[in-house]
């Protein structure tokens, strides 16, 4: 007898995290696997962040809070909106929660209805289409290619526009392909979304920091959408504050306050020193952060260099985040003899098995033609890698 629930039944474990589990399964026999699958910065939190967090631990921060965050961090969030977005988010417009994960179910479990369709624009992070079926909503994807550097064109948009479309959710800079949306670029997306008044979206800009394309732009900065948008952002990445779990919304009154509702019911407010951690973050010192970008930067340019030299990849050039995610179609097909490739999924176990690499199959994130790698590794680590992954690919045939 199935005990467990449709829900839960019918979902799938996050593709990411199954193949960090199966590189850790290999390391406990003794394997030297290299990981390229998780979005982990492998600096550690800077220090005046943990200090801050020492701090309100001495100080006695240990107790409940606000269920959407301290008012002290919401006002810091504020002016970080405006400093940083020239979004002007008042503080009951704005809601803290345990990771940008949480951030985006809340908002999600506020506006999806069973049967609603959100539209993804593919590739996207593995969690969109599994946030959307718990909302027993579905998601439909707008795939849009290499050539086109993984950015749907407005044409594409509204070619998958439906009397049910509620939600539009993405992020940019992009995770997995590093893509990142122009101010002009967004335009062409907001000209079909004025058209449609009752379709949201959900703007995940947690890469905000890691931006090599210039001065970040957010969706909700267009008069037209301000109202219509969620905008998601958090400390894991661009602080290196992944085990931190804090990620933060802003948005209407209204869905802030449904999403509060929610979290009241789930989690309350997340962890109170952690908060107090946080504000130190937004209003000190960036330098750190700009520093682990520039160190991105330089892994990217690597990263890109190797994969030129893998004949059957294809690749954009990331503009953002810290992830490369080569088409590997054309490699579909061949054989080392014991392994046939036909998917991104298959290679990305031949590469484990083969190479000891750890990668991410493309189909989780809407395109099964491709790969995911993390360069939130050290150089000596992707060198290392890219030597064992050009070596598996050059047996196949």
């Amino acid at each position: 007898m199935n005990v467990l629930s449709n829900r839960v039944s019918s979902m799938v474990e996050s593709a990411t995290l199954l193949m960090a589990r199966m590189a850790r399964e290999l390391r406990g026999k003794g394997v030297d696997v290299i990981n390229l699958s998780l979005g982990e910065p492998d600096f550690d939190t800077p220090q005046h962040i943990k200090d801050a967090a020492v701090k309100a631990l001495a100080d006695g921060q240990t107790k409940y809070t606000p269920v959407s965050g301290l008012l002290e961090l919401r006002e810091a969030i504020s002016r970080k909106f405006l400093r940083d977005n020239g979004l002007h988010y008042a503080p009951d417009q704005i809601v803290v929660s345990t990771g940008a994960k949480q951030s985006i179910a809340n908002a999600c479990l506020a506006l999806l209805d069973k049967d609603d369709e959100v539209l993804l624009p593919s590739p996207y992070w593995v969690s969109y289409a599994a946030i959307a079926h718990l909302c027993e909503a579905k998601w439909i994807e707008i795939l849009a290619p290499v050539e086109q550097h993984y950015k749907i064109t407005p044409e594409q948009l509204e070619a998958h526009i439906t009397p049910k479309t509620k939600l539009v959710i993405f992020s940019s800079p992009c995770n997995p392909t590093g893509s990142v949306l122009s101010h002009d670029e967004l335009a062409g997306l907001v000209a079909v979304l004025e058209k449609y008044p009752r379709i949201h979206v959900i703007s995940d800009e947690i890469y905000e920091y890691i931006n090599y394309a210039g001065k970040h732009v957010s969706i909700a900065s267009f008069k037209s959408m301000y109202d219509r948008t969620i905008t998601v952002n958090g400390f894991s990445k661009g602080f290196a504050m992944t085990g931190w779990r804090l990620g933060y919304i802003g948005t209407t009154k209204e869905i802030a306050q449904a999403c509060d509702k929610i979290q009241g019911q789930f989690t309350s407010g997340t962890c109170s020193f952690n908060q107090i951690a946080a504000i130190a973050a937004l209003d000190g010192d960036m330098g750190p952060t700009m520093a682990m970008r520039e160190a991105y930067q330089r892994r990217k340019t690597l990263v890109m260099n190797h994969i030129a030299d893998i004949a059957d990849w294809k690749c954009n050039d990331p503009e953002g985040a810290f992830y490369a995610f080569p088409n590997v179609s054309r490699c579909f097909g061949k054989t080392d003899g014991k392994s046939i490739i036909k998917n991104g999924n298959d290679l990305a176990l031949y590469l484990l098995e083969n190479a000891h690499v750890a990668s991410v199959g493309g189909d989780s994130f809407g395109d099964e033609n491709c790969l995911r790698f993390s360069y939130a590794a050290s150089e000596d680590n992707i060198n290392k890698a890219f030597a064992r992954i050009k070596e598996a690919m050059a047996k196949l045939k």
